[in-house]
C-alpha cells in the first residue's frame, strides 16, 4: 500500500487547537472535544482527518443525526473551508452523488452520512474506515454509535481513531458517563481503558482571534444563564431548582411498532435572525397512557423552511395531525403548512392559560414515568430540566413537546380545522 508524498500547509493555530491536534493524534482511540459554541471543535477535528487521509490511502467517516445537517454544515461549508487551509493546491473531486471527497492523488475517501437516512446509512456501514467522525455527537445515542463503530476497520496502516465533538449537553448523556465519569454507558461499570477515552474543554474564549469582534460579548454574553453555562462556558447541564423536570423523569426506550397516534407539534417563530426564536417542532405518539417522543426537528427557520420541516415530519413518521400554535403566527402557521401540503390534517391551538400552567401536567407524566424519549434530545431535554416559570427565555421546544402531549393524552382529540388554500377547501378525511 503506497504513502503520498502530498505535504500539508501549516495554518495558524491557537494554543487550545494545538493541545486538542497532540490529544487527537495520541495514544487514545476515542476522543472527545467538547465546549461552547464556535470554539473550533469541528474545525480541529476536521483538520486532523483530512491530514490523515492526505497522508495514506484510506477510508474516512463524518457521521451526523440528520443527513441534512451534515451536508449543509460540513460537505458545503466547513470541511472546504479546512481543505483550504490545510491543502489549498491539492486536486480533489466533490462527488455529490454518493457524498464522497475523493483525493485522487492516493485513492483516500472522506464520506459523510446522516443516522436519518436509512438507505444511506445502510450503504455507508457497508464500507470499513480508518476515522470515524461523530459530529454533534450529543443528538445521537449510545446504540447507534456503537453500530457505526463496528465498522471502524480498514486496514489502512493507520491507527483507528473516533473523534467526537459536541456542547455538553446534561450530565447524564452518556458522553458524560464515558469521558467524564469513565463508566459503561450501558451497565455504569468501570471502563476496561478509561486511558483509552481522552477528552478536551474547547470554549470560544480560546477561539477569541478567529471570532468576530464583538461575538462573545454581544452574542453569547446576552444568552439566558442556562444557554450562556452551555454555549458560553462549556457546562454540563444539571436540573435547575425550580425546573419542572428532572433529569430522572426522563425514561429512554424504542418506539413501539404499534403506536395509537402520532402527531406533530409546531411553535413557530415568525423571523429567521441570529436574535430570532427558535420555531419548535416535537414529533410525539402515545400508546395507553404513555408518552413517546420520536424526534425534535426544531431550529432557526425561515417561515418557508419551518413549514416544509413539519409537513416532511409529518410525512415521515406517517402522523394523523399537524398541532400549530397561533398566538404569534395567526392564520400563517396554517397557511404555511398547506403551501408544502394542503391535504394535511391541521388543527390551530391558543395558548390562552400560561406556559407553567400547561406545563405542569406533562410534568406530572414524565415524574410518573410515562414520558418516553425515542432517542437523545439534548436541547430538549436541556430546556424541561433548565426552564424555571417566570424565566424571561421561550423555551420553543418545550412548548411544542406541550402541546403534543396536551393533544395526545391530555385532552379528548377535536375534530381538525381545515383553511382555505388557493380558493379551494382541504378536504382530509381523519
Amino acid at each position: 500500500m503506497s504513502t503520498s508524498t502530498k505535504k500539508t500547509r501549516a495554518f495558524s493555530k491557537t494554543t487550545r487547537q494545538r493541545e486538542a491536534i497532540a490529544l487527537l493524534g495520541g495514544s487514545a482511540s476515542q476522543v472527545l472535544l467538547y465546549g461552547g459554541s464556535r470554539s473550533g471543535k469541528t474545525v480541529i477535528a476536521l483538520y486532523a482527518l483530512l491530514c490523515r487521509a492526505i497522508d495514506r490511502k484510506s477510508r474516512h467517516l463524518i457521521l451526523r443525526l440528520h443527513f441534512n445537517h451534515v451536508k449543509t454544515s460540513i460537505w458545503m461549508d466547513t470541511l472546504p473551508k479546512v481543505l483550504e487551509l490545510v491543502a489549498p493546491d491539492l486536486e480533489v473531486n466533490w462527488n455529490k452523488t454518493d457524498y464522497v471527497l475523493e483525493f485522487p492523488h492516493n485513492g483516500s475517501e472522506i464520506w459523510i452520512g446522516g443516522l436519518d437516512d436509512k438507505e444511506r446509512v445502510e450503504k455507508i456501514l457497508g464500507h470499513e474506515y480508518s476515522t470515524i467522525f461523530f459530529n454533534e455527537c450529543s443528538q445521537l445515542t449510545y446504540d447507534a454509535v456503537e453500530t457505526a463503530r463496528t465498522r471502524l476497520a480498514e486496514n489502512s496502516g493507520l491507527t483507528l481513531k473516533a473523534y467526537y465533538d459536541e456542547n455538553p449537553p446534561r450530565a447524564k448523556h452518556w458522553t458524560h458517563k464515558l469521558w467524564i465519569d469513565h463508566v459503561s454507558p450501558d451497565d455504569g461499570g468501570p471502563l476496561a481503558d478509561p486511558s483509552d477515552y481522552a477528552s478536551l474543554l474547547m470554549n470560544p474564549e480560546d477561539n477569541r482571534a478567529n471570532l468576530p469582534p464583538g461575538y462573545i460579548e454581544t452574542v453569547l454574553g446576552r444568552l439566558s444563564k442556562r444557554k450562556r453555562d452551555r454555549f458560553l462556558l462549556g457546562l454540563w447541564g444539571t436540573d435547575t431548582e425550580g425546573a419542572l423536570w428532572k433529569a430522572d423523569w426522563i425514561r429512554r426506550g424504542e418506539a413501539p411498532p404499534d403506536l395509537e397516534r402520532i402527531v406533530v407539534a409546531v411553535d413557530p417563530a415568525v423571523t429567521k435572525s441570529k436574535k430570532s426564536d427558535e420555531t419548535g417542532i416535537v414529533v410525539a405518539g402515545k400508546l395507553g397512557n404513555r408518552l413517546y417522543v420520536l424526534e425534535d426537528v426544531s431550529g432557526r427557520y425561515t417561515p418557508h423552511e419551518w413549514g416544509w420541516a413539519a409537513v416532511d415530519a409529518y410525512r415521515r413518521w406517517g402522523a394523523d395531525r399537524i398541532i400549530g400554535e397561533v398566538n404569534n403566527g395567526g392564520d400563517l402557521v396554517a397557511t404555511n403548512i398547506r403551501q408544502h401540503d394542503r391535504l394535511v390534517s391541521y388543527k390551530d391551538v391558543h395558548a390562552s392559560r400560561g406556559k407553567a400552567v400547561r406545563a405542569e401536567p406533562v410534568s406530572a407524566l414524565y415524574e410518573q414515568g410515562l414520558g418516553i424519549h425515542c432517542g437523545e434530545f439534548p436541547e430538549l431535554e436541556d430546556q424541561l430540566t433548565g426552564w424555571v416559570p417566570g424565566d424571561d427565555d421561550s423555551p420553543d421546544r418545550l412548548d411544542a413537546l406541550v402541546w403534543a402531549a396536551t393533544e395526545l393524552l391530555l385532552e379528548l382529540p377535536t375534530e381538525p380545522q381545515y383553511a382555505s388554500y388557493d380558493g379551494y377547501e382541504a378536504i382530509t378525511p381523519y
